[in-house]
């Protein structure tokens, strides 16, 4: 018996069934998964440059007759979305399991969305674990359906499932040699003439896919009254469970294709049937669509982020549980750019020149809170530079304040890199700021093309991000160093004055966290005007005595980066 989380017990599942490939672009809830993978004997595992080619290297793989699992979170459904849809006509040839990992709360992510839409609109199953049990077992299993069926399979887990970590009984590798490749023309190339048939080739498997999912043995009944039965699914199971004792509940291990006779038999045995999932109504609609009268809970239930035992009782008419009140002088602990991060300075010069910001998905989104407030937008991967030369379209013939966008190393790699190829070639004009602090940083500190560093750390090649800015034929491309104020703010007042062209300033600056190096800490002279030019930095190892209004430095936290004592004009910010 082992304590893994959700996201290490998919990986165990997938070693345990003897997958051999791991694709994935890291997300968070998911990135742990595939990290977990590429520990374990005899598989290969790679960081690919976005969701969608993880998924089309995923697919080339089961084709050659390997197990691939390729992970991602929600929103990198969303990319990969093309590919999957497609590989619901091919088929496979090796199991191909597919981890959707969704972010209800949104605690790391820029939406809420529910991927069991994805499974019901590509004709993918897919598997809803509650525990890490279940992520082992189902993940496991999930390899030899996805060959029985012919068609990849989707895991889907929550943040909670992916986080949590619960006893598993793990297993031995089970070793599967990979079929012989045999060219096949009419499965796997998808043109009008052999996509049709291979249409008609899904609907028998949708059919064959709905008789197997009503003896699923995923699906579990857990008879404890007939006044109320509730129908829920992952870790929203756990929570009916222990918040409503009276009633039965219909877990769902499989929610794509649901079992809809076993699903009618269970409410009529009771007197009313709820569904309880969150920030969704697919279960819901899915439910009524079947002909079952879903009843209205007593309370509103949230529409939107987790729910809780606490929540659920409430929706039922139960009193909240008891909670000991939060203590009011624990201080708030905003999110915030680490001590001597390389963006810091970036957005404190992008504020003082006033600038329209667009920015991306990564850390230097905490650029758009106080006291940087230096950002105005951030919508998804690569959407900084697309939208920038949106603005400057929009704005153009007017007078404006400069327009730059702000992306990361390896979200540029992702798919910020295709938005500035359409930007030369549609002749955009303004400024971009690439953050290369040499690592996926948000999430983990991942490798990506910029820096050279692969999952296994197997030998492999840095990109030269100028080399290719200059092939894209930017003229305009400089390299400056982040921590240097003086050089940020000339950089940045040369590329804005620059109206007709397009400039691109590379900022280059290793991630605090990678080398987590130290200098002397830094203080604050007793002659401090309290002029507060230094807290509007943001640095969480500087703070202000209420007293005074005088500068505080943190020496525990302060990591000697001297980026403070920069705007100190007294020079009053000085190093042990």
């Amino acid at each position: 018996m082992e304590l893994l989380s959700g996201n290490e017990a998919i990986a165990q599942g997938a070693w345990e069934a003897g997958a051999r490939i791991g694709v994935a672009y890291p997300g968070t809830p998911s990135t742990e998964t595939l990290e977990a993978f590429a520990k374990k004997d005899g598989v290969y595992a790679e960081w690919c440059v976005n969701e969608k080619v993880a998924v089309e290297v995923g697919i080339g793989a089961s084709a050659g007759g390997a197990r691939v699992l390729s992970t991602m979170k929600h929103v990198g459904v969303n990319v990969a979305a093309d590919p999957l849809f497609t590989a619901a006509y091919t088929g496979v040839g090796g199991g191909f399991v597919v981890l959707a990992a969704d972010d209800p709360g949104m605690y790391s992510s820029q939406n809420e969305q529910d991927s069991h839409y994805y499974a019901c609109a590509a004709h993918i199953p897919m598997l809803d674990p509650a525990d890490s049990a279940e992520a082992l077992a189902f993940t496991r299993d999930a390899f030899e359906l996805s060959e029985r069926f012919d068609v990849p399979f989707f895991i889907r887990s929550s943040v909670r499932v992916s986080h949590t970590k619960t006893p598993v009984e793990v297993g031995p590798r089970k070793e599967i040699e990979p079929a012989p490749y045999e060219s096949n023309p009419a499965k796997w190339v998808m043109m009008p003439a052999f996509a049709k048939p291979r249409r008609k080739v899904q609907l028998e498997r949708i059919e064959a896919l709905s008789a197997w999912a009503e003896t699923c043995s995923y699906n579990q009944v857990v008879r404890r009254g007939d006044k109320a039965g509730v129908v829920c699914a992952g870790a929203v199971s756990q929570h009916v469970l222990e918040g409503l004792p009276d009633a039965s509940v219909f877990k769902l291990g499989c929610t794509w294709p649901l079992p809809k006779k076993a699903l009618r038999s269970f409410a009529e045995s009771v007197d009313a049937l709820y569904v309880v999932e969150e920030a969704s109504r697919y279960l819901t609609d899915a439910v009524s669509a079947l002909g079952i009268d879903v009843a209205t809970f007593p309370a509103p239930l949230p529409r939107d982020g987790e729910l809780s035992v606490g929540l659920i009782r409430a929706a039922f008419g139960y009193p909240k549980p008891a909670h000991a009140p939060a203590q009011k002088d624990v201080p708030g602990r905003p999110p915030a750019l680490c001590p001597g991060c390389p963006h810091r300075l970036v957005f404190k010069e992008l504020s003082r020149c006033k600038a329209i910001v667009t920015g991306d998905i990564g850390c230097y989104t905490l650029g758009a809170l106080p006291p940087l407030s230096a950002m105005d937008t951030c919508v998804d991967m690569g959407a900084s530079v697309s939208m920038a030369h949106g603005f400057e379209l929009a704005l153009a013939g007017r007078e404006h304040r400069p327009v730059v966008a702000v992306i990361g190393d390896s979200t540029f790699a992702h798919s910020g890199l295709s938005s500035l190829i359409s930007m030369v070639y549609n002749k955009g004009a303004g400024t971009v700021c690439i953050l290369d602090n040499r690592t996926t940083a948000m999430t983990g500190r991942q490798g990506n093309p910029f820096n050279g560093e692969t999952l296994q750390h197997r030998p492999s090649r840095e990109l030269d991000m100028e080399g290719v800015l200059k092939a894209l034929g930017i003229e305009d491309v400089r390299t400056v160093d982040p921590h240097d104020a003086r050089a940020v703010r000339r950089a940045l007042k040369e590329a804005t004055s620059a109206t007709d062209t397009l400039s691109v300033i590379v900022f280059r600056a290793p991630c605090v966290l990678l080398e987590r190096h130290r200098e002397p800490a830094f203080e604050v002279s007793s002659q401090c005007t309290a002029c507060g030019v230094c807290i509007t930095l943001g640095c969480p190892a500087i703070s202000k005595d209420e007293s005074t209004g005088q500068a505080l430095i943190d020496r525990d936290m302060c990591i000697g980066c001297g980026q403070c004592a920069q705007y100190c004009a007294r020079g009053f910010i000085v190093q042990d």
